[in-house]
């Protein structure tokens, strides 16, 4: 038997800490690594090409959406294993 899936307010907050740490609560460390990886890589992607006059927010804005991306994801995948874990169960 499969062990119990952590709740999805636990995995919210933790991937609200760190990006790719919500999917590593999920059992999938390479979709995390994934995560941090385009976090990081649009965040300086954007950040070289921003105007200079452009705000912090807008020149990590590429990055920043990634990493809002990841909280999302982690979220609604624990959802989803959390449903299936108590389904079936009973």
């Amino acid at each position: 038997m499969k062990p119990t899936p952590f709740s999805p307010y636990i995995v919210l907050a933790a991937a609200l800490i760190l990006p790719g740490v919500g999917q590593l609560l999920n059992r999938q460390p390479v979709r995390g690594l994934v995560f941090v990886f385009f976090t990081l890589l649009l965040g300086a992607y954007t950040l070289k090409t921003a105007a200079p006059d452009v705000s912090i927010i807008g020149k990590l804005s590429g990055g920043l959406f990634v990493y809002a991306m990841s909280i999302f994801d982690a979220y609604k995948h624990a959802r989803i294993r959390i449903t299936v874990w108590v389904h079936r169960k009973t």
